[in-house]
């Protein structure tokens, strides 16, 4: 934290005094990597939905990915268009009008899949708020926690917690096990950087524990969701469907073997043993067709993800900037990590997509806004904060 505070005090001024344009400092490394995983998503979509027969192709999900990917990358150009700090006025509407989603979506006007009720439908469409109101609840934790100036006392900590409590609360009487995680690491990491003290962070994981174990006995979580957060255990005795998709997927990343069984061969794939291959295991269609190589590729562009979300971040003229690249980190980050370890049968299913490369509008939408967010605090890191 304080040497993130020291980089701001350095970077507020640029070197010559002089106004430097934003279009000066795009960051090309952020973009790229960004702009080869969505296309290497696109080509694994395409694989995992083809099936056996090329004549009975669907081309409806790789279309639609196609659409998303697009309409990502325009939104990516619009959030890093408009000044971060211009965007602050919009937070409330933004936060209140996402968390009433959340609300909306547990009304009959929602559809209910896989026992989750988390989506609206349009036609062949289908809108996740929970996705959405990520983006707008770091805008609106970042723009709280910008106050304090990385110092926050137990009533600042407390409110900071309210406002991540409303969105949680509505996911996870969705049951939506996985967002709700999300939602806990990106508060977690932006508290740590916005001035929470370790003894804050220590007794919320306690906290967080507790509320855990008080979820899972008094039966909020239906078997099936036991199973997939529990199943990772011991995948080969369990005879669950959760196991079963962890086994197989396992299966498939081993065939892959170093360099991987080809594009369009993967023959788990092809024989689509592996539920879900397209969204929330797509990562075992990377394994199978392109092995480790393509695997750790994938992997290293996340990284360098990760790496200048973080740079960004120190490099930030203001508190504000930083709390957003740092909650698009976490976000990231997070979702990564908990996709990759399901899929290789070291983390419990709860149906994380990974980012950029699984198919899915919603999360496809809300990743793009995020990174056009810390492209836009990378852009502005030189002006003058008044």
């Amino acid at each position: 934290m304080k040497e993130m505070s020291r980089s701001r005090r350095k970077s507020s001024l640029n070197p010559s005094g002089n106004p430097i344009s934003p279009w000066l400092h795009i960051d090309l490394a952020l973009i790229l990597s960004v702009v080869v995983l969505a296309i290497t998503g696109i080509f694994m979509v395409y694989s995992a939905t083809r099936g056996t027969d090329p004549d009975l192709y669907d081309r409806s999900f790789l279309s639609r990915q196609l659409l998303n990917v697009v309409l990502g990358f325009c939104v990516m150009v619009f959030a890093a268009l408009v000044p971060y700090r211009r965007l602050r006025d919009w937070v409330p509407i933004l936060f209140w009008g996402s968390s009433f989603m959340l609300l909306l979506v547990l009304t009959p006007l929602g559809v209910e899949r896989n026992g989750t009720r988390a989506w609206f439908e349009f036609g062949q469409f289908q809108l996740q708020p929970s996705e959405i109101c990520k983006v707008a609840f770091i805008f609106a934790l970042a723009s709280y926690l910008e106050q304090f100036d990385g110092h926050l006392n137990q009533k600042q900590l407390i409110y900071a917690l309210f406002l991540s409590a409303v969105p949680l609360g509505l996911i996870l009487l969705e049951t939506d096990v996985g967002s709700a995680l999300v939602f806990i690491a990106i508060t977690m990491g932006m508290l740590l950087v916005g001035g929470a003290q370790t003894r804050h962070i220590f007794l919320m994981t306690i906290a967080g524990i507790t509320g855990v174990i008080t979820i899972w006995s008094t039966g909020l979580l239906q078997e099936y969701q036991r199973d997939r957060l529990t199943s990772f255990i011991d995948p080969v005795s369990s005879q669950t469907e959760a196991a079963y998709q962890q086994t197989q997927a396992q299966i498939a990343i081993g065939s892959g073997g170093l360099r991987g069984q080809g594009f369009g061969q993967g023959q788990q794939t092809r024989g689509e043993f592996v539920p879900e291959q397209h969204t929330d295991f797509i990562f075992s269609v990377v394994g199978e067709e392109f092995g480790f190589v393509g695997a750790v590729v994938v992997l290293g562009l996340f990284a360098v993800v990760i790496w200048r979300c973080w740079r960004t971040a120190k490099k930030s003229s203001d508190l504000l900037g930083a709390l957003i690249c740092v909650g698009v980190l976490c976000m990231i980050m997070f979702q990564m990590f908990q996709s990759v370890g399901m899929t290789l049968g070291i983390m419990p299913i709860t149906g994380i997509p990974i980012p950029f490369v699984s198919y899915g509008g919603s999360s496809a939408l809300t990743t793009f806004i995020a990174i056009g967010l810390v492209l836009n605090v990378h852009m502005h890191r030189y002006e003058v904060v008044r």
